[in-house]
C-alpha cells in the first residue's frame, strides 16, 4: 500500500512543451487538441501524443469546468477548518468527499489538521454543513469557519 502511495507522489518529468500544453490546459480544459498544437507550436500528432502521456502518467487528472459559485447559486462559501483525532483521516477523508457542498479538501499541517471549501446555497445551508454534518463527524474535534467574502479565481 505505502509503494502505491509513493508512486503516486513521485514527480514526472517535464519539459516545456509539458509545461505549455498544461498551461494551455489549465486555462481552457475544452480546448481542442488542434488549438493546443497550434498554440504551443507543435504538429497536432505531436501534441495528442503528448497529452495522451501526460494523462496517463497522472499528470493530467481530469478535464473539468470552472463553475462561477454566484451564477450557480451558490451565494455563501467558507473555508472551514478542522482539528481531528489521530488515526481518523482516513474514514474522515471519505465522509468529507460525500457532502456534496465540501468544494475542496487538504490535509495539511499547523495549528489544524483539514481546511476545507464549503459552498452553500445561503447562510442557513452553510449553517446546516457546519453544524450538522461537520462538527457531528466522530473524530472531529474543533472546527473554526472563515466566511468568504469575495473570490478570485487566478487561473
Amino acid at each position: 500500500m505505502a509503494e502505491a502511495v509513493e508512486e503516486q507522489q513521485t514527480a514526472v518529468p517535464l519539459d516545456d512543451v509539458d509545461r505549455n500544453i498544461i498551461a494551455e490546459l489549465t486555462r481552457d480544459g475544452r480546448m481542442s487538441v488542434t488549438q493546443v498544437a497550434e498554440n504551443v507550436h507543435i504538429s497536432r500528432a505531436h501534441a495528442y501524443t503528448r497529452i495522451a502521456r501526460l494523462t496517463g502518467q497522472g499528470v493530467l487528472t481530469k478535464f473539468t469546468a470552472l463553475v462561477d459559485p454566484i451564477k450557480a447559486g451558490l451565494k455563501s462559501s467558507a473555508y472551514v477548518t478542522l482539528k481531528v483525532s489521530q488515526h481518523s483521516w482516513r474514514e474522515l477523508r471519505e465522509q468529507l468527499r460525500a457532502i456534496p457542498e465540501v468544494h475542496h479538501i487538504a490535509l495539511v499541517g499547523g495549528d489544524f489538521d483539514v481546511i476545507l471549501l464549503v459552498r452553500a446555497v445561503d447562510n442557513v445551508d452553510l449553517r446546516r454543513v457546519i453544524f450538522d454534518q461537520l462538527q457531528s463527524m466522530p473524530g472531529v474535534l474543533d472546527t473554526q469557519t472563515f466566511l468568504v467574502f469575495e473570490d478570485l479565481d487566478t487561473r
